[in-house]
């Protein structure tokens, strides 16, 4: 223990040197003349192209013309410290990869971010290697999970169920575009056959959500299969148009055929998850979904962990990272993209058929491209082929849009530009995936 706060003091120590080396370099930058002339024609340029929109607001009741000075004068104030700093972090951003380029020349993976040698990677590392630590921080992760839709609202139970959902669904997608390298731009059409899957047979056949869980989870892995087959020869560019056009394929066939799938009206009264035959309330419906959604959570981590971890993990690594190299080492392509494809798909199949009985009303407007993208930044913003990255970028990408509501139309303003800022300045996600290196001790015998 004593290790471990010997090691907070010296990092919070190195934050401190590290803030007042900030400061003094931000006011030595400032006085330089090329810095000063570059952002002043930068914030110039802003206010020039925005100004026919910002000042000039034409009154066509009473033929008048009113002048907003102001905005344009401060646009140009905001533009230029944006400008400002924008580049300084970006020449901050250089001069550490080079530097550390110059430390190890050899280890190209510190300039790709994949490593973290920081003081506070340093940190995180000796905490979680410390056991006590990492129980009591499981401990009061559970206990924090248990008590949540007591302490909190319906509507915060609700969106945080609306969180764990995108978590499996990004941990899903995370094994077809993080571990194995094939980009799926059209992993929703898996999530609306396990949407379907449950509301149709409910509806013809009526049985229950538990009933259809696991049947909605293997209809998911069949369609899985069905897209891997024609894409085993593609690649890149190529893929993503395949599996979008898969995507939308499947949309329009809801949307088109009524027979099967009632149209555009979509079907409703979906019943929602029962308790041994108890007929639950609103709100009992909701806590009652939020632990069936924690469970599965649970249950996704743990099999992608493993799944990571073992073989067909590491054949799917080696595809991502060169597939020529991967056949030519043996490992069998076919059956790894197709095993990608199947297992991807499974948890969204899953998720499907939570989705449709938490609702109770589906249609094909649920299940368009957007969502498919928002997965797919969920992956990409928390960090490719890393779990905790999925789920940190999980509850970023679907609570702070929720929790920025007071703040109205901004809020997506607001989220949009982190989402540059982060894409721009830690390209490789918030959590990287480490890679694994192996020494060969030299034996002194």
């Amino acid at each position: 223990m004593e290790t471990v706060v010997a090691g907070i003091k010296s990092s919070f120590k190195n934050i401190y040197t590290g803030v007042w080396d900030f400061i003094n370099l931000l006011i030595a930058r400032s006085l330089r003349p090329e810095e000063l002339k570059r952002s002043t024609l930068t914030a110039l340029w802003f206010m020039f192209l925005t100004f026919p929109i910002l000042v000039i607001k034409v009154n066509t009741v009473d033929n008048v013309i009113n002048w907003y000075w102001a905005r344009v004068v401060y646009l140009g104030v905001t533009v230029y410290f944006v400008s400002f700093f924008w580049r300084y972090f970006l020449e901050v951003k250089e001069h550490g990869i080079k530097a550390a380029l110059d430390a190890d020349p050899v280890d190209t993976s510190i300039a790709d971010g994949l490593t973290d040698n920081g003081q506070m990677g340093a940190l995180s590392a000796r905490l979680m290697a410390n056991k006590k630590f990492k129980t009591a921080l499981g401990i009061s992760l559970c206990a924090f999970a248990v008590a949540f839709p007591f302490m909190f609202s319906m509507y915060q139970t609700n969106i945080m169920t609306n969180a764990l959902m995108y978590i499996v669904l990004g941990l899903g997608l995370n094994i077809v575009v993080g571990l194995a390298g094939l980009l799926d731009l059209g992993y929703v059409a898996f999530y609306a056959v396990g949407a379907y899957c449950y509301a149709l047979l409910n509806l013809h056949f009526g049985l229950g959500f538990w009933a259809v869980l696991p049947i909605g989870a293997v209809l998911g892995a069949t369609c899985g299969l069905i897209l891997g087959f024609p894409v085993l020869r593609l690649r890149g560019d190529y893929l993503a148009i395949v599996t979008l056009g898969f995507g939308e394929i499947i949309r329009l066939v809801l949307q088109n055929w009524n027979e099967f799938s009632h149209g555009p009206s979509g079907i409703a009264n979906i019943p929602r998850p029962g308790f041994f035959g108890i007929d639950l309330s609103l709100k009992s419906s909701i806590i009652y979904m939020y632990f069936i959604m924690i469970g599965l959570c649970l249950l996704t981590i743990f099999v992608v962990n493993r799944l990571q971890h073992s073989r067909i993990g590491r054949a799917w690594v080696a595809l991502r990272e060169d597939e020529i190299a991967c056949q030519a080492m043996g490992i069998d392509k076919t059956k790894i993209k197709l095993t990608a494809f199947a297992l991807g798909a499974t948890w969204a199949g899953m998720v499907g058929v939570v989705f449709a009985a938490k609702s109770t009303f589906i249609n094909p407007e649920s299940f368009t491209f957007m969502e498919s993208a928002i997965i797919l930044m969920i992956v990409v913003l928390g960090g490719m082929g890393t779990i905790v990255g999925v789920i940190i970028g999980a509850f970023m990408v679907i609570l702070t849009p929720e929790y920025l509501r007071g703040i109205g139309e901004y809020r997506m303003l607001i989220f949009g530009a982190t989402m540059v800022i982060m894409m721009v300045f830690r390209p490789q996600g918030i959590i990287t995936s480490v890679r694994q290196k192996y020494k060969i001790m030299k034996d002194k015998t």
